[in-house]
């Protein structure tokens, strides 16, 4: 009697695309305003000074500034950059 052979199941049919999240810009990092600094799920890092927490926990930069970690590296701030005057 002619038939199908029976199929094997799949094993390795189930994997989903990497999310990217980490850190992207580190401490002592120039970063512009609007910059992601961090992806993550749940809150590992908190936003502080001029740093804000999208819908999704990212951390993002609210001033053109340099990144400093602090609170044993789980808060994060930008502290916005100076303008120096160049005199000649």
């Amino acid at each position: 009697m002619a038939h199908k052979k029976g199929q094997g199941s799949v094993r390795n049919g189930r994997e989903s695309n990497s999310q990217r999240l980490g850190v992207k810009v580190f401490g002592g990092q120039p970063v512009r305003a609007g910059g992601i600094i961090i992806r993550q799920r749940g809150t590992q890092f908190h936003p502080g000074r001029n740093v804000r927490r999208a819908k999704d926990d990212t951390l993002f930069a609210l001033a053109d500034g340099v990144v400093h970690f602090d609170r044993q590296g789980r808060r994060v701030n930008v502290v916005a950059q100076e303008l120096t005057a160049a005199t000649s």
